[in-house]
């Protein structure tokens, strides 16, 4: 029942995450940097085209056979809510409408959540800052799988199991690892959510709600699109717990493949990482990187030395956390 190979633990360190002292480099030989920071002008409107288009495809799907309901869901409709996670993934960092209107960007952000079904935005947010600001760390950054998972995702058979199963540890996780209050924003992004989903069933039935949540766990488990999930932090050589991917589905996925570069500039926004790179290429050339999510899903499942366990973990100290 237990590992007979591989890893058995996480990858302790005791140094610093990597991203702070590289931010401040890249900032003092490349000033420039800071003129990429703000909002993305262009974002509120490709977020609100991907959900009017899910919008039209409710309508589309609601007479349709089950069979074909699942197979758009997942074709089609599941792609579409992925690159929406993603851009929720961006407003969460204020670059839909700068720091300035920080609850338009919250809002927005439950605009971006309609077509994924359930309610995630608001929780997302609170977390995903703390993976920023204690990355790796030990009951900080749920973003790490927990001890049960490295131990029992194990086998190549478990592994698949473990990325289908994907959407459900991201959302059960935080609970069980850093339970935080629920607050006035998750409260808000659940009432909009439940009255979004009560008025599609109202006027097109059943058939538009599984669409858009059946669309969402699948392209959120086994995808090529969530390959980034293990792309971003999984330890695929010793020593570097971050990697960018510079391939084509960055454009559907809103350059989360920039992952290096989103993480030492998170304020800057996806569309515009590549100048990044563009500008300060020393920095990022000549670091590991991936050029496939199909390759890394492969690698993930059928390496033993890749798996739950094969991330980075640190300690983070009460002064830290002050």
């Amino acid at each position: 029942m237990g590992k007979t190979g591989g890893r058995a633990d996480f990858e302790w360190v005791y140094t610093d995450q990597p991203h702070t002292a590289r931010r401040k480099e890249i900032l003092a030989k490349y000033p420039e940097i800071k003129t990429l920071m703000g909002p993305d002008p262009q974002l509120k409107w490709v977020v609100s085209g991907l959900v009017l288009t899910q919008l039209v495809a409710c309508y589309l799907v609601h007479d349709l056979p089950w069979k074909w309901v699942f197979f758009w869901a997942y074709g089609f409709g599941g792609c579409i809510n992925h690159s929406l996670t993603l851009a929720i993934h961006d407003i969460s960092h204020n670059v839909a409408f700068g720091n300035k209107l920080a609850k338009w960007n919250r809002w927005f952000a439950m605009w971006a959540n309609l077509p994924i079904g359930l309610p995630y935005s608001a929780s997302f947010k609170k977390y995903h800052i703390d993976h920023h600001r204690y990355l790796g760390g030990d009951q900080l950054d749920v973003d790490i799988p927990t001890e049960w998972e490295g131990w029992f995702f194990c086998t190549p058979a478990r592994k698949v199991l473990w990325l289908f199963l994907q959407p459900f540890f991201y959302a059960l996780r935080p609970l069980v690892v850093n339970p935080k209050p629920v607050g006035p924003m998750e409260i808000q992004n659940t009432v909009v959510q439940v009255l979004a989903d009560a008025v599609i069933f109202y006027f097109w039935g059943l058939k538009p709600i599984v669409y858009l949540i059946a669309g969402s766990i699948l392209c959120l488990g086994i995808h090529p699109f969530s390959g980034h999930f293990i792309a971003e932090h999984y330890m695929f050589l010793k020593g570097h717990e971050t990697y960018s991917y510079y391939g084509p589905l960055n454009c559907l996925t809103f350059n989360v493949g920039y992952h290096m570069e989103h993480h030492d500039f998170p304020s800057i926004p996806g569309s515009k990482l590549p100048q990044v790179k563009k500008i300060a290429a020393e920095y990022y050339d000549s670091l590991p990187q991936h050029t496939s999510w199909f390759q890394v899903l492969w690698d993930f499942v059928f390496d033993e030395n890749i798996g739950p366990y094969a991330r980075v973990k640190r300690e983070y100290k009460l002064n830290k956390l002050e």
